[in-house]
């Protein structure tokens, strides 16, 4: 039989994030944001769960906006990289996937076709995608004389440092952002990413896009999601497979990175970096078995790590360890790794399976 290393995702607290977001939101309408394979919980499972609440989803690419018609649902889907080649317009407008176009190559695929729905991103210091507010203008007049402004929706920006209350640059991209598209106030505006509901006084105008805060991991540097009152959607699982005990001045793992100083009961959890857990998440990085919190002992191999589990005395052959999920949040785990929880989620490898629930 394979082994029940499992992430069980349970569906009623994404429900329950989404909705907080839209309530966070305040009169902005939120686009559930289901890129990356639902930040690693399965795009189908996830848009099917938030069908009924969310009006609009947002993906990265085409794709991923074809998978959640293959779902079987018909909001629109906004495409937040635009689309790769003139002939991803016709399927756009097909399909009713609302691009968000950042560049002067894709305004002249706009102009060669028959316009979909579709927004413009403006870039207000991200500096990665988008036409800067001094050409607004320009653009605006070029859709006007290609007669293509009648199927736009309105304007994107995105957040550098929403997620760093101590930060400024987030009041100046809103100011420049207001400044760039006041011209124009009978079109729809978004700019909200998930830090930018948790910053008292934002303005997040007509569609918010909360992504990471609704799978219950923190968008906020040196918070945790349940400290902001989201719930975990993934629970990591792996089976404890052996227990033994080291005797003082005995090492565990590649590189015995870890010695015992006294005599300790540890145990092997059957998981790595080969599924996705990450390989810098040393000593010391929390995990649960029986619902107590043990730590994890040495380097994380390929396909197993070890635990420490002098604390829970009667842990045993079989029991399934938690990783990260309502004990233990991702977050504190990437922290442990020098990453994020955005990266642990969508890393996780195709051969952890998603148990949706």
């Amino acid at each position: 039989m394979p082994r029940s290393t499992v992430a069980r995702i349970d569906l009623e607290a994404l429900k329950h994030n989404f909705r907080l977001a839209q309530a966070k939101a305040g009169a902005a309408q939120a686009m559930a944001v289901v890129k990356a394979d639902g930040y690693g919980h399965g795009i189908r499972a996830v848009a099917q769960a938030l069908a009924q609440d969310a009006g609009k989803f947002a993906v990265a690419c085409l794709e991923e906006a074809l998978e959640i018609r293959a779902a079987g649902l018909n909001q629109p889907v906004v495409m937040l990289q635009g689309v790769h080649s003139g002939q991803d317009l016709d399927v756009c407008r097909q399909q009713g996937f609302e691009p968000v176009l950042h560049n002067n190559l894709q305004l002249d695929w706009l102009a060669a076709s028959q316009a979909p729905a579709y927004w413009l991103k403006v870039n207000t210091g991200m500096n990665r995608l988008g036409f800067r507010p001094s050409d607004l203008p320009a653009v605006m007049e070029k859709l006007k004389h290609l007669d293509q402004r009648a199927e736009l929706q309105g304007f994107v920006t995105h957040f550098a440092c929403a997620d760093d209350t101590a930060s400024s640059m987030t009041q100046e991209q809103t100011r420049l952002f207001e400044q760039a598209t006041e011209a124009w106030p009978s079109l729809m505006r978004s700019v909200g990413n998930s830090a930018a509901h948790f910053l008292p006084e934002q303005p997040l105008y007509d569609w918010s896009r909360p992504g990471i805060m609704l799978y219950g991991a923190s968008p906020m540097i040196g918070q945790t999601g349940p400290g902001l009152g989201l719930e975990p959607v993934m629970t990591l699982e792996a089976p404890l497979i052996t227990t033994r005990v080291l005797r003082p001045g005995e090492s565990i793992g590649y590189g015995s990175t870890w010695v015992a100083e006294e005599e300790t009961r540890m145990g092997m959890v059957a998981i790595g970096y080969g599924d996705g857990y990450p390989r810098h998440a040393g000593t010391g990085t929390p995990a649960a078995v029986r619902g107590r919190r043990i730590r994890l002992l040495g380097r994380v191999s390929m396909d197993m790590l070890a635990v420490d589990l002098t604390g829970v005395p009667d842990a045993q052959e079989g029991d399934m360890v938690e990783l990260w999920g309502k004990t233990v949040s991702v977050d504190e785990v990437a922290v442990c790794a020098g990453t994020i929880g955005y990266e642990l989620l969508t890393g996780l490898t195709a051969r952890v399976p998603r148990d949706c629930r």
